[in-house]
C-alpha cells in the first residue's frame, strides 16, 4: 500500500518526490461504457492523475431521495484499475458549467442566497448529503489501496464568499466522515480570492490560463512553502448558445503548459476530456466584469477545446501535449487505445408520432396550480424543463402592451391559442398589445441555471408578475413539464398523426442502425428542444448555434431499429425534414 503525503516542497509517494499530472475528466459527461477509453486516452497523453467534480443535483433530485451515487464508486474504481491517481472535488458546489453550479434546486429555492454559507439549514443538508455521498469515496482513498490522493473542500470560493467559518465547516465535515487524504482548496491567483477561499493547514491552488509564473509568486505570498499546483489549467474554453466557438491555439496552450512544469509544480488540465452536458443539465453564466449582467446559456457540448474532443479523439492540442508531458514521464508513453466503433452508415429518423405539447403536459406533469401570482420553477419542484402559465385578461378592454416582470428566461405566448410572439429577459414585451377578454397563454423554458458568480442560486420561470399596461394579472394557472418525466417513458402520452405543419410538441418515432457506434444527430428546420434515443437524453438542441448537432454515444445505439423522441417546444420550418445520424 502506497502512502501519499504533501510535503513542505511536494508531493510524495513512500518518501519519493512525485508530480501530479492530472487531467479534469467529468464521469457525468461520459457514458460509463466509455469510461475505460477515455482513461486511456489521458495516460497516452503522459497523465498520471484524474480529476472529477461530483455534482449534487443529479444525484439528489429530491431532498433525501439519492440516484446513482453509486457511479462516483464506479469511477474512482476505473480510475483506479487504469493505474491513476484521483482527485476528488465533492463541492458542495462545483461550477463546471453545471446546472446551478451542482446545488439542488430546491436547496437554493429554500435558503437562497444563504447557501455556500454557515446557515444551518444549508449545512444540515450538505451533512447529509455528504455522508451518503463520501461512502463512495472513503474506501478508495489511497491509504485503503485506491486512487484516491487529494479532496478538494469547495471550489473557487474566494471568487464567491469570504466565510472562511464554513469552509472549516466543510473540511471538518469531511474529516469526520472519514476523509484522510490531503485537503485542498482551488482559486484564482488574487489576493481577494486566496484570503477568501483558503484555509489554515490545508493545502492552497491556483486556476489560471497563462502567466503561471505571475500566478505562482501571487500563491506564494500567501503560502511561502507547500507543493505549487495549477489546479485548473484553462486549455481551452465553453461556449455560450447564440455566441462563437471558443478555441485556442495548440502550440500555444502547449507552451503555458510547459511554463507551469518548468515552475516545478503540478497542474490539473481543465478540461483533459470534456464530454457532453447530457440531460439538459448545462449551466450559464452572466455576462459583464461582475457576473451581473445579460444571461449566458451554456450549450450542450462540453467539448472545451480540450486535447481530447468530445467524441474522444486525439487533437492536435493533444499531441502538442503529450510531448510537452513525454518530458517529465518516468518511461515512454504508452500507446493510444483503440478508437471507439463509429456509426456504420448515415440513417435517417422516421417520426410517426405526434402529441401536442399540452397533451405532454397533461401526461407528464405536475399538478396544476392556482395562485394570485406567478410561482417560480423551484415552487412547482421543476428543476429542468418548461412550465405553462396560463391567466385570462379581463374584458372588454382596448389593446393594451403584455409584459413579463423578472421573466427567467424565455416565453413562447399564444393568445386565445394564437403564437403571438417569443419573449425573454431583455425584452419582456410582446410586440403586439393584447385586447380584453382573452387567454394568454405562456410557456416558459429554463436556459440553465446560473453556475457562477454573484447570481447563483437565481429562481427561474415568471420571478415577478405578468402586466397588462401597468396592472397585474392575478389569478395564474401554473403546471410544470420536468425533463425528469421522460424517465419513465411515454407510454401515457396520446400520440396521433404529425400535424401538416411542424408544430411544436412530441414527436416519436424510430431510427435503423446499421452498424452501431458513435455518431452526431442533426436535427436541421428545427428551433430548440430536446432529444432522446433509447431513453437516453442527448441534450438541448437550438438552431441559435454555434454548435450545430448533437453527440450520440455509441452504446446508446443498438443495431436495428431505436427510438427516438424529440421535444420541440417551438415552431420549427416548415419544411424541416427528418433528424439524421450521420458518423462523427
Amino acid at each position: 500500500m502506497s502512502e501519499f503525503t504533501v510535503g513542505e516542497s511536494g508531493f510524495c509517494v513512500d518518501g519519493r518526490p512525485v508530480r501530479l499530472l492530472s487531467g479534469a475528466l467529468h464521469y457525468f459527461r461520459v457514458h460509463e461504457a466509455q469510461w475505460g477509453h477515455r482513461l486511456a486516452m489521458l495516460r497516452a497523453m503522459g497523465l498520471n492523475c484524474v480529476e472529477t467534480y461530483v455534482p449534487w443535483n443529479l444525484h439528489e433530485p429530491r431532498p433525501g431521495s439519492f440516484r446513482d451515487v453509486e457511479a462516483v464508486g464506479r469511477f474512482l474504481d476505473a480510475v483506479g484499475a487504469a493505474g491513476m491517481w484521483a482527485i476528488v472535488r465533492p463541492g458542495p458546489y462545483i461550477c463546471a458549467e453545471w446546472e446551478n453550479g451542482g446545488l439542488p434546486a430546491w436547496l437554493t429555492g429554500e435558503v437562497g442566497t444563504r447557501a455556500r454559507t454557515r446557515d444551518a439549514r444549508c449545512l444540515a443538508r450538505v451533512r447529509a448529503w455528504f455522508a451518503r455521498l463520501l461512502r463512495e469515496i472513503v474506501p478508495r482513498q489511497s491509504d485503503r489501496g485506491g486512487p484516491v490522493v487529494l479532496v478538494q473542500v469547495e471550489n473557487e470560493y474566494g471568487s464567491y464568499g469570504s466565510d472562511t467559518g464554513y469552509l472549516e465547516e466543510l473540511a471538518g465535515l469531511l474529516r469526520a466522515e472519514g476523509v484522510t487524504a490531503a485537503l485542498c482548496t482551488s482559486d484564482g491567483p488574487e489576493d481577494h480570492m486566496l484570503t477568501g477561499g483558503s484555509l489554515p493547514g490545508v493545502l492552497a491552488t491556483v486556476n489560471f490560463g497563462s502567466h503561471a509564473r505571475v500566478a505562482f509568486d501571487t500563491l506564494r505570498r500567501h503560502r511561502p512553502e507547500g507543493p505549487l499546483m495549477c489546479m485548473e489549467f484553462w486549455c481551452g474554453w465553453f461556449d455560450h448558445w447564440t455566441g462563437e466557438h471558443a478555441v485556442r491555439d495548440p502550440a500555444e496552450a502547449a507552451g503555458a503548459l510547459r511554463e507551469i512544469l518548468e515552475c516545478g509544480a503540478s497542474v490539473n488540465l481543465y478540461m483533459a476530456h470534456g464530454g457532453t452536458s447530457f440531460g439538459g443539465w448545462a449551466g450559464a453564466n452572466r455576462g459583464g466584469a461582475l457576473h451581473e449582467g445579460p444571461l449566458e446559456p451554456d450549450v450542450t457540448s462540453y467539448d472545451y477545446d480540450a486535447p481530447v474532443d468530445e467524441y474522444g479523439r486525439p487533437t492536435e492540442k493533444f499531441r502538442h501535449f503529450r510531448e510537452v508531458l513525454a518530458d517529465y514521464a518516468p518511461g515512454p508513453l504508452p500507446g493510444l487505445p483503440p478508437p471507439p466503433a463509429v456509426l456504420g452508415a448515415p440513417a435517417e429518423a422516421a417520426l410517426t408520432g405526434w402529441a401536442s405539447l399540452a397533451g405532454v403536459l397533461g401526461a407528464l406533469g405536475g399538478p396544476e396550480t392556482v395562485t394570485p401570482v406567478p410561482p417560480t420553477f423551484e415552487e412547482l419542484g421543476i428543476t429542468r424543463g418548461l412550465v405553462r402559465y396560463t391567466v385570462e385578461v379581463p374584458g372588454p378592454r382596448r389593446p393594451y402592451p403584455l409584459s413579463v416582470r423578472g421573466l427567467r428566461d424565455l416565453a413562447v405566448v399564444y393568445v386565445d391559442g394564437e403564437r403571438a410572439g417569443v419573449l425573454t429577459e431583455a425584452e419582456p414585451r410582446l410586440a403586439v398589445p393584447v385586447a380584453g377578454h382573452a387567454c394568454v397563454e405562456l410557456w416558459v423554458e429554463s436556459l440553465g441555471r446560473v453556475n457562477y458568480g454573484p447570481r447563483l442560486g437565481e429562481p427561474k420561470g415568471i420571478t415577478g408578475g405578468i402586466l397588462h399596461e401597468r396592472q397585474y394579472l392575478h389569478g395564474v394557472r401554473a403546471r410544470g413539464l420536468d425533463l425528469d418525466a421522460f424517465a419513465g417513458g411515454v407510454a401515457a402520452v396520446p400520440f396521433g398523426a404529425p400535424p401538416g405543419r411542424h408544430a411544436p410538441g412530441l414527436y416519436r418515432g424510430s431510427v435503423t442502425v446499421r452498424g452501431a457506434g458513435d455518431a452526431r444527430l442533426e436535427l436541421p428546420g428545427r428551433t430548440r428542444g430536446f432529444v432522446w434515443i433509447n431513453g437516453f437524453n442527448l441534450g438541448r438542441y437550438w438552431s441559435a448555434g454555434p454548435q450545430r448537432s448533437l453527440y450520440v454515444p455509441g452504446p446508446v445505439l443498438r443495431e436495428g431499429e431505436n427510438e427516438v423522441w424529440v421535444l420541440d417546444v417551438d415552431e420549427g420550418r416548415p419544411d424541416a425534414p427528418a433528424p439524421r445520424l450521420l458518423p462523427v
